[in-house]
């Protein structure tokens, strides 16, 4: 699919199949994720699959208030970042490449933040991360009925938000 395409596609998805997400169609995600721009080229991320269903439900019961769909998606890339000066900026970066990418191979997807959650410590004590990292987002994955063009959204029209030189 072309990049202007899946841009226009991405929508955020919550309702997913049982289908597995093959292996590299994952490392493909991630590799668009870690190819995104960083400050200093820095490159503070790192990216946890999380597609054993067992250690799956353990985070759902973690965060099942702002993600009752993570129930159901048979795959989770938790991004964790370095507690650098731009962590938030590089990986948020990281995070909507993935996203753009999972719409291009024809899955869905949906962001559930982390940074300055509640759940931040227990999602990292779940997956052993260090405890100098940060928690960033979570990218829930997975084939899905939904035709992302049907989910109609409002977006303000170009028009609206674009300025030349002044605002």
């Amino acid at each position: 699919m072309e990049v202007f395409e899946a841009i226009k596609r991405r929508r955020s998805i919550r309702e997913f199949r049982c289908d597995e997400v093959p292996k590299d169609y994952i490392e493909k995600i991630i590799d668009a994720g870690r190819l995104a721009a960083t400050a200093s080229n820095i490159q503070p991320w790192e990216f946890i699959v999380v597609n054993d269903k067992d250690l799956k439900n353990d985070l759902y019961k973690i965060i099942k208030n702002n993600a009752p769909f993570l129930k159901d998606a048979p795959c989770a890339i938790v991004v964790v970042s370095k507690d650098v000066k731009h962590f938030v900026e590089d990986c948020s970066a990281a995070t909507q490449n993935m996203l753009i990418a999972a719409t291009a191979l024809g899955l869905g997807s949906c962001w559930i933040a982390g940074y300055l959650k509640e759940y931040e410590n227990d999602v990292k004590n779940l997956l052993n991360v260090p405890q100098n990292y940060r928690l960033v987002s979570i990218v829930v994955l997975g084939y899905t009925d939904i035709d992302p063009l049907k989910i109609k959204i409002k977006k303000r029209e170009l028009k609206e938000v674009i300025h030349y030189n002044k605002f």
